[in-house]
């Protein structure tokens, strides 16, 4: 897929009946290379979860969506230029990252999973510690600056991590034999294997839980906001509870991951 990493792509979204309305328009930052999350068609169109959960919350909120899309590593300092209002790019809240940006409540939880070869003992390993031993001196893809490869260089030191700036990219190295695995959310892994042609590979029947590693994985999924625009936080925290109890976040989650990831707790009185 080209990336288009400075393009500003405009458009108008009606999502579950809710429609455009004419006000202010707000810009989201979102990579749109990281399917099912967020993706760029050749119009120029935004779609995935991600445009979803953003044209549903700007819907809430009473404004029109602008679209930014540029690469994942480069949103947090584009935000913080003011570049766009907020990030929706299936970003997790991390420790790490909050030094840099405020972030939402986490709306959503998502786990990840290795894709290696089909063969491989680990596929059926019941442990992290079992895999992880396993793959002392491979060599494992993930996308440059999300939570993967910062948890695989934590509890994985003597695994070779390879960063890309697609997933795109990441897959068509494993597919050519230039990587012994892929590390990535469970929904995006699951997709691109259900796209190859041939069953070489398989996802490991461990997952690694979102919250398991609050450190390196976050503690969910969340909206990036400028850390001085503490009024737009309570907004949008307000807007993303009312999309969770009232079913958007659930149908979002199921049209694009067949399953729910939307995170009721966060949202509970």
């Amino acid at each position: 897929m080209k990336i288009l990493k400075k393009a500003a792509i405009c458009a108008s979204f009606a999502l579950l009946g809710l429609g455009s309305v004419n006000a202010a328009t707000m810009k989201i930052g979102t990579e749109g290379g990281y399917p099912p999350w967020s993706m760029v068609d050749a119009t120029g169109t935004v779609t995935g979860f991600d445009a979803d959960v953003g044209a549903a919350l700007c819907a809430q909120l009473g404004n029109d969506c602008q679209f930014v899309v540029q690469a994942f590593d480069s949103l947090i300092p584009s935000l913080n230029a003011n570049r766009f209002d907020l990030i929706i790019s299936g970003m997790s809240y991390t420790p790490e990252r909050a030094k840099r940006v405020n972030f939402s409540i986490p709306y959503a939880v998502e786990d990840a999973i290795f894709v290696l070869p089909a063969n491989s003992d680990l596929i059926k390993a019941a442990d992290a510690d079992t895999i992880f031993a396993g793959l002392d001196g491979k060599t494992i893809g993930v996308q440059g600056g999300t939570t993967h490869g910062a948890y695989l260089n934590k509890v994985a030191p003597k695994t070779t991590v390879r960063n890309y700036e697609t997933l795109d990219q990441m897959q068509i190295d494993l597919d050519a034999g230039r990587l012994d695995g892929t590390f990535a959310d469970l929904t995006s892994q699951s997709r691109f294997l259900h796209k190859m042609d041939n069953n070489e590979y398989a996802l490991t029947e461990y997952v690694i839980k979102g919250s398991s590693d609050p450190e390196t994985l976050g503690y969910g999924i969340a909206v990036g906001i400028h850390p001085d625009n503490a009024e737009l936080k309570a907004k949008v925290d307000t807007a993303l509870c009312e999309l969770i109890n009232n079913g958007t976040m659930k149908t979002a989650s199921e049209k694009w991951f067949e399953i729910d990831i939307a995170n009721y707790d966060v949202c509970k009185k």
